[in-house]
């Protein structure tokens, strides 16, 4: 029993999201930085799609290859085996010299696998054998050459692992995120039961008044618009949605993150997230 001057515990745990992996350590969207943010803790995994020419969905951000690896073009106009050619790592001049620094599962990452082209499908199987629950939340990339297609291929492969609706007995929980509100649409459609963020970078009526577009069921505003509008978290809250922020780094915006106690952090720092959550009493 507690005395009677001690307070309860503070229930409220938000989870933690590696933005493309844990990518302040290694490149964005590889092997390396998903693994690594399995190894540090992080209660899920944030990830960009976009379709192949030949129909593969490959975690990649931009629409062209030029910033994130050595070669050039874009990803809509290439075949998966074309992508496949180039180094997605070496981009990051700032990654650790030292084997020692690497916190890393190499069991999962021999060298021929490091620095090549992620594709969702191997995503999946890294995050289905991580060995604990991890949640996945999947971007797809608006507009796009291909349109409407990127939802019919994601649904798709969701059905092949059998994640295109949830099941609380299984440890990889997928979300589906997008700042198109035809996109949320078309997942709400095809996959009725799986959870969908709309991502929110700017004002719109709805989102000041705290409504979704329809087929939304969590929020997902960016941390510069909390920023300036912190009042919006209470609004999507007391609507019943709960809130995932993008893309939470620094010391401010977590205390920013932690005052308005969101349900969701996504950060490309997810280690140092959870650390200072753990210094506040957050996070067991």
């Amino acid at each position: 029993m507690l005395p009677e001057s001690s307070e309860p515990p503070d229930s409220w745990r938000p989870l933690v999201f590696a933005h493309r992996g844990s990518s302040h350590r290694h490149a964005e969207h590889t092997l390396d930085a998903y693994l690594l943010a399995i190894e540090e803790g992080a209660d899920g995994l944030e990830c960009d799609v976009r379709l192949t020419r030949d129909g593969h969905l490959v975690c990649l951000h931009d629409s062209r290859i030029d910033r994130t690896s050595d070669g050039r073009g874009r990803v809509s106009t290439q075949t998966l085996a074309e992508l496949d050619r180039f180094d997605f790592s070496s981009w990051r001049a700032d990654l650790p010299d030292s084997p020692d620094e690497l916190i890393v599962d190499r069991s999962q990452a021999d060298d021929k696998g490091r620095g090549r082209l992620l594709t969702l499908d191997r995503l999946l199987g890294v995050a289905t054998d991580a060995g604990r629950p991890v949640r996945l939340l999947i971007e797809t990339k608006h507009p796009v050459r291909y349109g409407g297609a990127v939802e019919v291929a994601l649904v798709q492969l969701l059905r092949r692992y059998g994640l295109d609706r949830p099941d609380p007995e299984r440890a990889l929980q997928v979300s589906v995120m997008s700042f198109s509100a035809n996109a949320v649409k078309r997942i709400r459609q095809r996959a009725p039961g799986l959870p969908t963020v709309m991502l929110i970078d700017v004002w719109s009526v709805p989102s000041r008044i705290g409504w979704l577009p329809p087929g939304s069921s969590i929020g997902g505003p960016g941390v510069q618009l909390l920023r300036a509008s912190p009042e919006l978290v209470e609004r999507l809250h007391r609507r019943g949605y709960p809130v995932y922020v993008w893309t939470v780094n620094e010391p401010d915006e977590v205390d920013l993150v932690m005052k308005l106690r969101v349900d969701g952090i996504i950060s490309d720092r997810p280690a140092y997230v959870i650390e200072r959550l753990r210094e506040a009493g957050h996070r067991p």
